[in-house]
């Protein structure tokens, strides 16, 4: 507890000592006895490192409850040099329902894509979670402000725990490794926008997210996907019925997903899950 040891561990203690021609322990002796006065854990003077929990489990039923956000690196032709996609996407309809690319990362950039996406989506206050990673423009004055100014509840994830913020890495992932994505680094920011544009269109529009029973985040959106899941489950039926040889047990399953979760529980999973398969019932 000295000042010249109090922040070493005994396996630098114990040469310390040797070279100063004192021996008082092995080092064994020195952890058995730190253990005992419970020390091994933090010695140091400065603040400990702090534990974080996992961020509360959320769910949405229905689209505007709950947003993730995120911001990427897009390279540019200036070596050491990106720009940056800033990127909201509504967790239950998977539909990107907001998005920029600048030249910085900043929290008042990141605010003012905030308070356009309220106003196209009319969030009210109290309405929507949104849950983003530790990043400096997530937690700037700024934006803490603008969620606190529009009623929004944020939800952050651990420090350095990128499965706490899995929907916008997924999304991230899909944008990245299409066919599409541009093989030479953009030049201007137009050329990025531009880019992006086009992609965002293919994504909400034409993309069949597998999540969704392969309706297009849009769709899902616009609270149509039961319909058109519905149109396929008659369909697979007719076609089984015709030829009820080719089909060994029920046909692909059709039905809606109602509930998406973010970083649940185990016990809030197969609550989800029980409630789901009444509505199923309800539905039959």
């Amino acid at each position: 507890n000295s000042v010249e040891f109090g922040h070493l561990p005994p396996s630098q203690i114990v040469p310390r000592l040797a070279d100063k021609g004192r021996y008082i322990a092995s080092e064994s002796t020195f952890y058995r006895v730190l253990r005992e006065e419970k020390q091994l854990a933090h010695r140091r003077s400065e603040r400990p490192a702090r534990a974080h929990s996992k961020p509360r489990a959320v769910c949405a039923d229905e689209p505007n409850q709950l947003f993730s956000w995120d911001i990427t690196y897009l390279p540019t032709t200036v070596r050491g040099q990106y720009f940056y996609l800033y990127l909201f996407m509504d967790v239950f309809s998977r539909m990107v329902v907001g998005w920029q690319v600048y030249a910085e990362e900043s929290s008042a950039q990141a605010s003012e894509l905030l308070k356009d996406l309220c106003a196209r989506e009319a969030i009210k206050p109290g309405q929507v979670i949104l849950h983003s990673d530790n990043g400096g423009p997530m937690k700037g004055a700024t934006m803490l402000a603008t969620l606190q100014a529009l009623g929004v509840m944020p939800s952050l994830s651990r420090p350095g725990v990128s499965n706490d913020n899995p929907f916008s890495e997924s999304l991230f992932k899909t944008l990245k490794y299409r066919p599409a994505y541009p093989l030479q680094a953009f030049d201007t920011l137009f050329a990025a926008r531009a880019w992006v544009t086009g992609l965002v269109r293919w994504y909400n529009h034409e993309h069949r997210h597998s999540a969704i029973r392969f309706v297009t985040p849009a769709q899902r959106h616009a609270n149509l996907d039961q319909q058109i899941l519905d149109r396929r489950a008659t369909l697979y039926e007719a076609a089984k019925q015709r030829n009820p040889l080719r089909w060994k047990g029920p046909t692909r399953n059709w039905k809606r997903v109602h509930t998406v979760h973010l970083n649940p529980d185990q016990t809030d999973n197969f609550e989800s899950i029980k409630r789901d398969h009444r509505q199923e019932q309800k539905a039959a």
